[in-house]
Order: C-alpha cells, then sequence, then structure tokens
C-alpha cells in the first residue's frame, strides 16, 4: 500500500513537473508576450519575466521592442529638375503595440522596408538635385511623414529616416567640376580686382603727398635702390623719370633733311611755317 501511495506521489510530481515545463516561459526584458488561445487574442500583453501559458491551447508569440535599423536599397530615379540619381536611406523604427504589429499586418518589417522604397522613390521626383545634396534635413522630414502615417496602423513608429548617399552619372559629376572651378575663378578675379582698386586707392593718396613734397619722391626712389641692392644682384635696375625724357626730348634740335633748308624754329606764339601745296612748283636740280 506505502509503495503504490509512493509510486502514485512520484507520478504526479512528473506530471506536475512536465506540465509547468510544458507551460512556463520567459520574456526578456525588450520583449513583450501576445497569447493566442485556440486562436484568439487574449487580452493584456505579457510583461517580461516568467509566465505561464496553458499547455496545447495557448500559444505565445513574443514581439521585440528594439528599435531596428533598416537599410533600404538603392532607388533609381529622375529629378524634378530632370537628372538621373540613386539614393539610399537608413530607417529607424520600434514597435510600440505589440498586438498591432502581429495582427494588423503580416510582417511588419517587409511592410516598412516596400514602404520606404516606395516613399523614397516618391521624394526623388518631387525633388531638385540641389535640395538632394544641399537640403537632406527637410528630405529626411518629408520622407519619415511619409513612411509613418501608414506604419501607425502597424502598431510601429519610425523613429528616424536618413538619407545616406546620393550617386550621380559621371558625366554630371564633370559638369559640376567644371562649375565648380569656373565659380572659384569668378571669385579670384573678383578678389584681385578689389585689391587691385585698393590699392589704387593708396597710390592717389600716396602720389598726392608727394606731389606736394618733391623730396619724397627722390627718397623713395633711393629706397627702392637700396632694396634693389640689397639683394647681391650684379644688374642694379634704377627708375627715371619720364618727365626727364620729355625735357630732353624738347630740348633736342631736329637735324636739317640733306641740301634742303635749315627748319626754322616758330616764334613763341607765332603762326608755324606753312606747308607746301600738293602738286605746286617744286626746285630741279640744273641739268648739264
Amino acid at each position: 500500500m506505502v509503495e503504490e501511495l509512493l509510486t502514485a506521489g512520484i507520478a504526479a510530481a512528473v506530471g506536475v513537473a512536465v506540465y509547468l515545463g510544458a507551460a512556463a516561459r520567459v520574456v526578456k526584458q525588450y520583449e513583450r508576450g501576445i497569447v493566442f488561445r485556440f486562436g484568439r487574442l487574449r487580452e493584456g500583453v505579457r510583461p517580461p519575466g516568467f509566465t505561464m501559458v496553458l499547455p496545447l491551447a495557448d500559444r505565445l508569440h513574443k514581439v521585440n521592442l528594439q528599435i531596428v535599423t533598416l537599410p533600404v536599397p538603392a532607388q533609381e530615379g529622375i529629378t524634378r529638375d530632370n537628372v538621373t540619381v540613386r539614393v539610399d536611406a537608413v530607417v529607424y523604427f520600434k514597435v510600440v503595440d505589440p498586438a498591432s504589429a502581429i495582427i494588423a499586418v503580416e510582417d511588419y518589417r517587409f511592410a516598412v522596408s516596400q514602404m520606404a522604397q516606395t516613399s523614397l522613390r516618391s521624394i526623388i521626383g518631387k525633388s531638385d538635385l540641389d535640395d538632394l545634396l544641399s537640403n537632406r534635413e527637410k528630405l529626411n522630414q518629408g520622407l519619415e511623414l511619409m513612411i509613418d502615417s501608414p506604419a501607425m496602423g502597424w502598431g510601429v513608429q519610425i523613429d528616424r529616416v536618413e538619407i545616406k548617399d546620393v550617386s550621380l552619372p559621371e558625366t554630371m559629376k564633370r559638369s559640376m567640376a567644371r562649375q565648380a572651378e569656373a565659380d572659384r575663378e569668378r571669385r579670384a578675379r573678383l578678389i584681385n580686382a578689389d585689391a587691385e582698386l585698393q590699392a589704387s586707392h593708396k597710390l592717389a593718396e600716396a602720389a598726392a603727398v608727394m606731389s606736394d613734397q618733391p623730396a619724397a619722391l627722390q627718397l623713395r626712389l633711393l629706397q627702392t635702390v637700396i632694396a634693389v641692392a640689397a639683394e647681391k644682384n650684379s644688374t642694379l635696375v634704377l627708375p627715371f623719370p619720364v618727365e626727364l625724357l620729355r625735357f630732353l626730348e624738347r630740348a633736342t634740335p631736329v637735324a636739317p633733311a640733306p641740301g634742303g633748308p635749315a627748319p626754322t624754329a616758330p616764334a613763341p606764339g607765332g603762326p608755324a611755317p606753312a606747308a607746301p601745296a600738293p602738286g605746286g612748283p617744286t626746285s630741279e636740280p640744273p641739268t648739264a
């Protein structure tokens, strides 16, 4: 009798252990549990930790609540200014309603991926090339809004959307490089012109000061000679005033033509000698 009771107790203990082993479940901290009993959703979400379900009657689905990083494959499209580009992006999202993520959509990861690709192609067609290259923050916000609107019905919240890279054709890259080079050259010319303008103003002021004090020009000339001689060059460049050349040109007499009368200088204030009329009489040499 005692042996039968002992055997029954052991069998009952084994049965309880098997039942507990089949009914015990563990939900991790970053997960939530959804229980279906005979195919019908049970109310309430199982929190993290140890939980129990009915064997053969209940089925537990665990939903990850961590932020998911989903890369969006590169999408090729034509921008609003008719430029062919390839754009790829990345989507950060998380599940906020585990029940809707399991019931409302078959595979919420695949659904978010397809929605992100469709929205990215739509953004490419509505944007200019300059916006894709320099105004990405606004495009990221618009792309996030386009994906988040249908995803809320799936129990998914879009945390952030970022455009990673914009690939351009080689011809477009060369054209943009030439444009940037021309723009840099234009700015360099403007800077040089502005420097010349400022230098001309300073030189004009210096010329006005030197015109009042002629000795200042001589001192400046001597300083220039000293600066050139300090370089130990074999050739010394000496500036020569243009006014002196003009003075020497006016003081040099004009040489007379061979066999002709000597030119007479006009009297101060008098009329200049008249030139012979075309076709008039000319002196001929005597004939033998």
